[in-house]
């Protein structure tokens, strides 16, 4: 049985200019001056305002008056319906926060090496191969990752060719191929897994040498006991001294577990270098915050459409046309300054968030200490700005703050709380950073165990369990005990 129902709902939809201001805070600076080029391209009643025009000429421009006598009796195309002249020349750059006026801190530039694939094709003209194999081996570094390992199993590459290049092959020569492209620069590359890797960078050196001859036995035959640190196992088997197995490792461990990431690193090719979205200057006992916006245009909203719309009104012609035309128009308009506010409001949000990270961190930001970085979590920031957490998220999220000792993550200076022996609040950094120290520190040939580095901490006032160091030690990256053991 069906039935009718009158039911009340109260729902928050966001407006254009929340989705739009949301989207950009996530966004870094790099990313926002690509975001503003692509409005300028797809908006043409958005402009970018020239440098070196003169602002006081722009807005003696827009103050000349409208000609709207020929709308007077036409209400349905009044132009201020479209047009707010106050908006034409927005205030979003906020020239008193600005990008610092001495330009001491130019805009990192990105690199225009090569990339490590195109350094890998480049060699393909040292190896006599015609033109089906030459498809063949530029299709195998194509599969080549940026760490310079083939992942994929070979019989999946030849059954790709098949249909992909439509060049019959199998596995026996793709292996063939790939064996050549092996002996290529960086060392190690188009290997397959970790161990082939190393041996192919081994085999690239002096084989005469006893060290290197006894390097090659370890990661042939026995790569399991050398990854696991079972150095006494390995001189067993071996029949070698403590000192021949210690030679042997120190060259192994000259070797990179990622020659393409070695390759990004010396050429530049592929890494982007950080650009900050903050730059903080501490001078004279005073901090200097500023947003980084030297690149970031400024947008206005063309004048030759407003005059397009006057134009319109006072055209006596068919009004569908008109109305067809201006709705248009107006859409673009409306896109337009929903764009330029939500800039606005993204340079507001991200200087009030992070001034109040200054005042919280103050005293972490005079020195660069870590010790001295107060626990801190979304939510402490969130109350004192007013602001939504995730507001504060988005803000913290792929953003960085250049400072006199270094570019800083800002979601780095977030973290946890814990009471020390006294009953005081301390951030967990600063236990990570002491963890750290005591891991440093520690005789390699007897590393200090969970429980030990456990006992330590406690002895320095800070009591936790040792499951608690077992947490910090893996977020920081550092292996358990056994694994960080060294020949002496």
């Amino acid at each position: 049985m069906l039935k009718q129902r009158l039911q009340q709902k109260l729902q928050q939809k966001l407006s254009p200019l929340q989705i739009q201001t949301i989207k950009l805070l996530e966004v870094p600076v790099m990313q926002l001056e690509q975001r503003i080029k692509e409005e300028l391209e797809n908006n043409p009643v958005l402009e970018q305002v020239d440098s070196e025009e003169d602002a006081t000429t722009i807005e003696a421009n827009f103050e000349e008056p409208v000609n709207t006598e020929a709308n007077e009796n036409d209400d349905e195309f009044s132009l201020e319906d479209f047009i707010d002249e106050d908006e034409y020349i927005p205030s979003y750059r906020l020239s008193t926060q600005n990008y610092s006026p001495d330009d001491k801190h130019p805009t990192i530039p990105l690199s225009s090496s090569i990339s490590f694939h195109e350094y890998l094709e480049s060699q393909l003209g040292e190896l006599s191969l015609d033109d089906r194999q030459l498809l063949i081996a530029s299709f195998i570094i194509g599969n080549i990752d940026d760490d310079g390992y083939l992942r994929r199993n070979l019989d999946a590459i030849a059954d790709d060719l098949a249909f992909l290049q439509n060049i019959s092959t199998d596995e026996k020569e793709v292996l063939q191929i790939l064996r050549m492209i092996q002996e290529f620069d960086p060392p190690g590359v188009g290997a397959r897994n970790l161990q082939e890797c190393l041996l192919l960078q081994i085999e690239q050196k002096d084989l005469s040498s006893r060290p290197i001859q006894l390097a090659k036995k370890i990661l042939s035959s026995c790569f399991d006991e050398f990854t696991k640190k079972h150095y006494e196992k390995i001189a067993t088997k071996l029949n070698v001294s403590q000192d021949e197995l210690k030679q042997a490792l120190d060259e192994i461990l000259k070797l990179n577990p990622k020659p393409g990431s070695a390759f990004a690193s010396s050429a530049g090719s592929a890494s982007e270098q950080i650009i900050p979205d903050f730059i903080l200057d501490y001078k004279d006992g005073e901090f200097i915050l500023s947003l980084n916006s030297k690149n970031i245009p400024e947008l206005r909203i063309s004048r030759a459409y407003s005059e397009m719309i006057e134009e319109l009104a006072s055209n006596k012609g068919d009004k569908k046309s008109k109305r067809e035309l201006m709705s248009f128009v107006k859409q673009k308009i409306e896109s337009a300054r929903w764009f330029i506010e939500a800039i606005k409001q993204r340079q507001n949000t991200l200087l009030t968030t992070m001034q109040a990270i200054l005042n919280y961190q103050t005293e972490y930001f005079k020195e660069g200490d870590e010790k001295k970085l107060k626990p801190m979590i979304l939510k402490d920031i969130a109350d004192i700005t007013g602001y939504d957490v995730s507001t504060i998220s988005r803000v913290a999220n792929s953003k960085y703050i250049q400072t006199h000792f270094g570019i800083i993550p800002l979601k780095y200076l977030f973290s946890e709380s814990m009471q020390n022996e006294s009953g005081a609040e301390v951030s967990t950094r600063e236990i990570k950073k002491i963890l750290e120290e005591c891991v440093a520190a520690e005789d390699k040939s007897n590393p200090l165990t969970d429980d030990e580095l456990a006992e330590i901490l406690k002895q320095k006032g800070y009591p936790i369990a040792r499951r608690t160091v077992a947490k910090y030690r893996e977020q920081l990256g550092i292996p358990v005990a056994r694994l960080r053991k060294e020949l002496s």
